[in-house]
């Protein structure tokens, strides 16, 4: 089906349609079937209120080759809304059309980074809690926090076992 994408990438809270291009050349000027894709994804992501991404890998790049871009809608709405101002649109020509310039994208290592970050989640959560604990009304409940066992202190080889030496950990493996 046209306008669907290469990829779907799909999480609890977000859905993206992506198309994938890979190029030798820095800059792909969509013309002829790669604009009928464009279009295609446009009118799908104006449909189902997503926001379609273009994948664009440029060859013989070491390291982070990839780059993402949004395609323009005017319906987000939640989260995507807010990820919109992050990912860079495709830019535009002279003459105003859309084509996909590689170092204008944004890295897929950043892209990642944005979807992982709690940014500012946890302080929301942190200032809900405090102010809940601090409006709760005290319980009637007895006190029991006397009666629960204490852990016993562990020995030194114990706490040796415990604590892993992440880099040794890392290194023993790759070996």
């Amino acid at each position: 089906m046209e306008g669907t994408g290469d990829l779907l990438a799909l999480r609890g809270d977000l859905c993206f349609p992506i198309e994938v291009k890979s190029t030798k050349a820095d800059k792909l000027y969509l013309s002829g079937r790669t604009k009928d894709q464009y279009d295609a994804m446009v009118n799908e992501g104006e449909r189902c209120h997503l926001m379609p991404l273009y994948a664009h890998r440029l060859k013989g790049v070491r390291g982070d080759s990839w780059r993402v871009f949004r395609v323009e809608t005017s319906n987000l709405t939640g989260r995507l809304r807010q990820l919109e101002k992050w990912i860079p649109p495709f830019p535009k020509t002279r003459n105003g059309s859309n084509y996909l310039h590689w170092e204008s994208g944004m890295p897929l290592n950043q892209f990642v980074a944005l979807l992982c970050s709690t940014a500012g989640s946890e302080a929301a959560t942190l200032a809900g809690l405090t102010a809940r604990a601090s409006a709760s009304p005290p319980s009637d409940l007895p006190d029991t926090s006397s009666d629960a066992p204490q852990p016993k202190p562990l020995g030194a080889v114990l706490r040796g076992r415990t604590q892993t030496n992440v880099l040794a950990e890392l290194a023993r493996r790759r070996s």
